[in-house]
């Protein structure tokens, strides 16, 4: 069967465009945040809060979310909030002034969280109805729509200074994106993932409500304190690795960014190959093992000091941590649509939350011990982990449909 013919890589694909999209859009605003600084004339401060109006956003979406998903379901959702971000990227570029954006940050803020959720709630239901791995890899991409972002916002950044050049180009593309998501995304009324199908499961009565407000079980409140420490750990190394190589470790100038690039591109790599590692060894023991490795790696670093330890402590940080989200999302989404969007949830605050966090540490102590808190973070991630229901590794399938994309 060719790969175009293909229902599982056909809506392998349709996902992928997501994840794509939402890599791609965060990373395209935020690689323009020193133009939009100087265009509303912001101080640091204010920046400060701007970036916090979309985690506030996303951090209060959980309830809109969780309806969204119950009356719409994950096509739909999933759509539309790829197309909303798109246009927000417009509407940021035309923000006449402070208040606005900040407006418009929040929105976005909510926008994410839906897309987020919705998703992962695709790409579980297509892991549960072809019985095959996809979560790490479609995390890799949006690691990927990352850098492609930052990639066109150089060259972008090169030809013209203008915001709304470079985001007129962005929406295009994240257009072309929501077209290819359209025609290869699940019904939610035909998906056997494993829960509720979302846009059409609710009857009428007095059961929505009851649902609504169900208190979340111990294995999902498990699971959104895996995936806070797990996001927690991946956003404070991203924000913190190139300050310490120069600060503590004292690499020069031209080595500190290397912190950076280390850390994603394991993840990248791990990403490719965690799908795989899940069908072999199950999820519960790649997350058991990734995150001590992550811990054990990056607390050795910050105990021998210098700059190859740090890469090198960097680089298991990078390849422990990489696959803890695909596979806690896997597990959340088999727990229902509700217990999905509560860890979502959970996973865009503790994203958010870690580099201040860190930050706070480092200012009363100093980076070596905000580092290690990190470290400490992927810990907690391991002991979590050992208090979530995981599933059995998925049965191996003939060569000729495990034939990699």
């Amino acid at each position: 069967m060719s790969r175009l013919h293909d229902p599982f890589r056909r809506g392998q694909l349709a996902i992928a465009a997501l994840f794509l999209s939402l890599g791609f859009q965060y990373a395209t605003w935020a690689a323009r945040i020193p133009a939009i600084k100087s265009d509303l004339g912001l101080s640091a401060a204010e920046v400060g809060v701007l970036l916090m109006a979309a985690g506030v956003g996303a951090a209060v979406s959980f309830p809109a979310v969780a309806w969204l998903m119950r009356r719409m379901g994950s096509r739909r959702l999933a759509l539309l909030s790829q197309l909303g971000l798109a246009l927000l990227l417009l509407a940021l570029a035309a923000a006449p002034n402070y208040p606005v954006a900040l407006l418009v940050m929040c929105a976005d803020g909510v926008l994410v969280g839906c897309l987020n959720v919705a998703m992962n709630a695709q790409g579980a239901a297509l892991e549960a109805r072809h019985e095959r791995n996809t979560m790490a890899r479609l995390h890799a991409v949006f690691s990927a729509g990352s850098l492609l972002a930052a990639l066109l916002a150089s060259g972008m950044t090169a030809a013209t200074g203008s915001v709304a050049a470079h985001f007129g180009v962005a929406v295009a593309l994240l257009v072309a994106l929501g077209a290819t998501a359209r025609t290869g995304l699940l019904d939610d009324e035909t998906t056997p993932d494993g829960t509720e199908p979302a846009a059409a499961e609710t009857p009428a009565g007095p059961e929505p409500a009851r649902r609504r407000w169900t208190i979340p079980s111990r294995p999902t409140l498990w699971m959104c304190c895996a995936m806070v420490f797990g996001t927690v750990a991946e956003g404070a190394m991203n924000d913190w690795s190139a300050l310490y190589l120069k600060d503590i470790a004292e690499a020069s100038a031209e080595l500190a960014p290397l912190g950076i690039a280390v850390v994603s591109g394991m993840m990248v790599v791990a990403r490719l190959f965690a799908d795989g590692w899940r069908s072999r060894f199950g999820d519960g023991r790649v997350v058991l093992l990734g995150s001590a490795v992550a811990a054990t790696g990056l607390a050795a670093a910050l105990v021998s000091g210098g700059v190859a330890p740090a890469l090198a402590g960097f680089a298991c940080m990078g390849l422990g941590i990489a696959a803890v989200t695909p596979c806690v999302y896997a597990a959340a989404a088999r727990q229902g649509s509700d217990a999905l969007t509560l860890v979502a949830a959970m996973g865009t605050t503790g994203l958010l939350a870690g580099p201040p966090l860190i930050g706070f540490i480092a200012g009363a102590s100093s980076l070596a011990w905000g580092m290690g808190a990190v470290a400490a973070s992927a810990g907690a991630v391991a002991l979590c982990g050992t208090r979530i229901r995981w599933t059995a590794p998925a049965a191996p399938v003939a060569r000729s449909e495990a034939t990699p994309a």
